[in-house]
Formats: structure tokens, sequence, C-alpha cells
């Protein structure tokens, strides 16, 4: 049984985990204020310059299952805190270099890769302190990497326009690079009767811990990486242009509340998107993964098709687009904890990794196919409708195929599994 000091244990072990996620989300989130300087330093393109955001996302996504297996060959404790010096070191280094090649290596391929060994190591490690909370936990840190950059947004910009982009580069890049190394060093497993039991009443989860190898094997893995590839495709489809099409709809200047309609809408989905994650999670928690799934995909494919309906209504716009990313963040809370459900947690950290590959595609496809639907079509119609379409087909998939084949492959006893789930619930010879 968990005592106090176990219990208080973990709930450092979360704070801490936190802490080292907000650490390392500016790279990503900041990139639009580095763009124009490194173009005018570089030389280069806006499309040159672009390649180092997506060496960014594709080491931080692509390479997470040798990321989560490098954390649990070594200690997470060194990996992750190796992971934080890296995403600090690749913007202190980014100050220095005058070349393209310069930027792919400091800010693509570092914070690229120390990024993922960070948000793939902390994610996989509080899904193990928390077993029965695996939603909320993974939803509290995942919230650390969506909201983290609103501390540094604002000095960063405050900075640049001051003193220049090189000299924010160096210095915000030490201070993270500090901050979650200092973080890291406190992170640790949980040992043994450091963690509670798992209400079987509430979730349901594995009585066995699945290697990657034979996860690789099963349907049903494959079933919840196609579904949270298509999640984060049909999201980016969306959230990934809405400077474009509030720009297009003709409110991105309107003024609501105060301020223009567009900088109050990315402030507030920067919020929202942040929020949904402890708060599904801990719904799932309490709910059951599945059920949560079907509804709040539901809920964005009906605010995505308001959002469309009252386009040219830039409160509607500002409004919407916060539920928008309401209902799409949580999907960094509830894949992951389903799969430590499903896979067990000895090996949670790399079998997370090759579900987080999912995002990579998704990263790679949401804003360049929705871009050139646009471009063919000459509007942003068809984009929105194709987002409903994936948000309706995975609510459907996550109520009708993976919680009756979830539950036949756990073992749990329950409604007969409908015929096109019964492959998925097979387990693969070991």
């Amino acid at each position: 049984m968990m005592n106090t000091i176990s219990s208080r244990t973990r709930w450092i072990q979360l704070g801490l985990g936190l802490l080292v996620m907000m650490t390392i989300s500016s790279p990503q989130y900041v990139w639009t204020l580095f763009v124009k300087p490194f173009q005018a330093t570089t030389g280069a393109s806006l499309a040159a310059v672009q390649v180092a955001f997506t060496m960014l996302i594709v080491l931080q996504t692509f390479f997470s299952p040798v990321q989560g297996w490098l954390i649990e060959r070594f200690s997470a404790k060194a990996m992750i805190a190796l992971g934080a010096a890296l995403s600090g070191l690749g913007w202190v280094a980014a100050s220095y270099t005058d070349t393209l090649w310069g930027l792919y290596a400091t800010y693509g391929l570092l914070c690229g890769l120390g990024t993922g060994i960070v948000y793939v190591g902390v994610v996989g490690l509080m899904v193990r302190w928390f077993p029965e909370r695996r939603g909320f936990a993974a939803g509290v840190v995942a919230a650390g990497y969506g909201m983290g950059a609103i501390a540094t947004t604002f000095p960063i910009t405050d900075m640049i326009a001051a003193s220049g982009y090189r000299h924010t580069l160096f210095v915000f890049g030490a201070i993270m690079a500090v901050i979650g190394v200092a973080a890291a060093l406190g992170l640790r497993t949980p040992k043994a009767g450091e963690t509670p039991a798992i209400p079987a009443d509430k979730v349901a989860s594995a009585a066995r811990d699945v290697a990657p190898a034979e996860m690789l094997r099963s349907p049903l893995f494959w079933l919840m990486f196609a579904m949270m590839a298509m999640m984060s495709t049909g999201g980016l489809m969306v959230v990934a242009q809405f400077a474009a099409f509030a720009k297009e709809f003709g409110v991105a200047d309107a003024m609501v509340f105060g301020f223009a309609a567009l900088p109050f809408a990315l402030t507030f989905d920067r919020i929202t998107n942040g929020l949904t994650r402890p708060f599904f999670g801990w719904v799932s928690d309490h709910v059951g993964r599945e059920n949560t799934m079907a509804v709040a995909f539901a809920l964005e494919a009906v605010a995505i098709g308001l959002l469309l309906m009252f386009r040219e209504n830039a409160y509607a716009f500002a409004l919407l687009s916060g539920v928008v990313f309401f209902a799409w963040g949580e999907i960094f809370s509830l894949f992951p904890s389903t799969l430590t459900d499903t896979f067990g947690t000895k090996h949670a950290t790399t079998n997370y990794g090759f579900l987080y590959m999912a995002q990579g595609v998704g990263s790679l496809l949401g804003g360049p196919v929705a871009a050139l639907i646009h471009d063919a079509v000459g509007s942003w119609v068809p984009v929105f409708g194709i987002a409903i379409v994936l948000d309706l087909v995975v609510a459907a998939l996550a109520w009708f195929v993976l919680k009756p084949a979830r539950r036949a492959y756990l073992g749990v006893p329950g409604p007969a599994v409908p015929e096109v789930a019964a492959p998925l619930a097979a387990r693969p010879a070991v």
C-alpha cells in the first residue's frame, strides 16, 4: 500500500515533470518570432529557413521510439536532463550561427532531439507514477508543453526588440537549459509500493507488460496509431491555418473584447489547448478512455462546423477557435494513457515513442494538405469538411471498435465483441 510520503513524492515528481516540459516548449511555439531574423542573417528563402522547423518536428516525433529506448536502457533522469540540455543548447548555439546549415544543426537537430527525449521521457515516467490517474498525469505534463511558451512569448518578443534575436536566443536558451536540467535531476522511476493499485471498476488495464516488438504485431496498436494520426492530421488542417483563414474571412482585425480577433483567438487557443489535456485526462480516468474520446472528438467536429457556419462573425471565430483547440489537444493525454493501460508500464516510454510518431504524421500532412486543398479549390470549406469527417470517423472508431476490442484484448467481461473489432483483439504470437 502507498504511504503518505510516497503520495507526496509522486506529486513532486509530477511538478518536476511539468517544469521540465515547460522549458522545452519555446523552440516550437515561438519559432515564428525568429523566422525573419534568421532569413535576414542567412540570406535564405522562407522555405529554406522553415526546413529547420520541419527538422525540429520530425526529429521530435519520428525518432521518439529510439529516444524512448534510450531512456529505458539508461537512466530516465539522466536522459531527460540530457534532452533539456540539448534543447537549451540548440538555442544558445543558434545565436552564433550565420549559415543555413548551422541553423539546421542547432535549432533543427539539437532542439529536435532534445525536445523529443524530454517529451517522451516525461510522459512515459508520469503514467508510471499515476497508474490510477494516467489520463490526468499525462495531461498535466502535456499541458506544460502546450502552455509553457505563454510565460516566454512576451519577454522574448520584448528582448528581440530591445537587444536583438541573438542575445535573446542565448539568454533564454541558457535559462531553459539550467532550469530544465535542474528539474530533471529530481526525477526518478517509482519503486515498488510507491504507486497505488488501479481501480478495476474505472479503467481497464493490462495484466502484463508487453514489449515493443510484440506491441507492434498487435492490430490494436495500429488502430490507436491510425486514430491518433487521423486526429492529428484533421486537427492541424484547421488549427495550423487559423491566421490564414481569419484574414480570408475578414475577421482577423475585427475588435472583440477590446482586442483584435486574431491575436485574441491565438492567445485563447493556447490556454484552452493546455487546459484540455489534464481536464479530459481526468475525465477519462473516471468514465473511461474510449467514452471520453468519442465525446471530445465529436465536440471538435461540432465546433469546426459552427466555426464554418459563423465564419464571418468575429466573436464566433474568437470563441469557437478556443473550443476547437479544447476538443483537439486532449489527444496528448488520452492516447498515451490508453496505450499504457493496454500494454503495461514496463515499456511505457518506448511504446509511447512508437505511438507518438502518429503526431509526426499529422504534423507533416495536416498543414500542407490543407494549404494544397485551399490553393486547388480557392476555399477553406473543403478543408473544414475533411476535418469534420475525420473527427466523426475517429469518434465512431473509439466507441464502436476500440472500446470492445480493447476490453476483449484485456479479458475484461462485457458485451459480445462486434465482428469488426474481433480481429483487433487477438494477441500476436510471442
